[in-house]
């Protein structure tokens, strides 16, 4: 694969992460994201040895889009703090079965069952259960489906898929929260906006990638 940077400098890297390649190694052996930008700025920069690389934020293997990195551990503390405050900003695209209100806000609370690798909602006293926000704006609908924008305030497994199926708008293609996908369809959950402040500049670093122009992602295209 040709690797798309979408940003670089000293101590950041972004990148397009195409669907279905995961962010870093699991168990499927399949070449991932870390290792991928560790081979490109061992090559670029003709580094010896091990190539520093910060894992900040992930993404689903299915999803794809924008992805930050981190080149120097001190902007992988500096960035994985934003995180912590939420001032990392992380904006979605994603087509969902069905349709919401113009706007609103998701607020629920997710357990994690590591077994089966798959999130679910549940009451805000159940054991390990984490809460869980988000906020929609619908922005394109045709006659069976929705685009939304959609920003994530915490960073919970499969959060933004698990919320949406719970609203009985689940995201098209998603073959593990939507029963209505067919084998094949590909997830229509994109990362499409990172904007935070740059590690040792004052400075706002704001990061774009649009969606691929295929199904259903062109219903909503002019």
């Amino acid at each position: 694969m040709t690797l798309e940077i979408l940003y670089e400098d000293n101590h950041v890297i972004a990148v397009t992460k195409p669907n279905n390649i995961p962010v870093q190694a699991d168990d499927s052996n399949d070449k991932d994201m870390l290792t991928i930008v560790k081979e490109y700025i061992k090559e670029k920069y003709n580094k010896p040895g091990n190539v520093f690389l910060g894992l900040v934020h992930r993404l689903d293997r299915p999803v794809g889009g924008a992805i930050v990195f981190a080149k120097t551990s001190k902007g992988a503390s500096r960035l994985s703090n934003e995180i912590r405050k939420q001032t990392f900003e992380r904006k979605y695209l994603t087509v969902i079965e069905g349709h919401l209100n113009n706007s609103g806000t998701l607020e629920d609370y997710l357990v994690k069952n590591r077994k089966t690798n798959t999130s679910y909602v549940t009451s805000k006293d159940t054991k390990d259960a984490k809460r869980a926000v988000l906020d929609y704006k619908t922005i394109g609908v045709d006659e069976a489906l929705s685009l939304l924008e959609v920003k994530l305030h915490t960073g919970r497994s499969h959060q933004i898929r698990v919320q949406l199926s719970n609203q009985n708008t689940p995201i098209f293609g998603d073959q593990r929260y939507n029963k209505l996908s067919k084998v094949g369809e590909q997830i229509a959950l994109w990362s499409s906006e990172i904007k935070f402040k740059h590690p040792t500049k004052d400075e706002i670093i704001t990061v774009t990638r649009q969606p691929p122009n295929r199904y259903p992602w062109n219903r909503f295209t002019n």
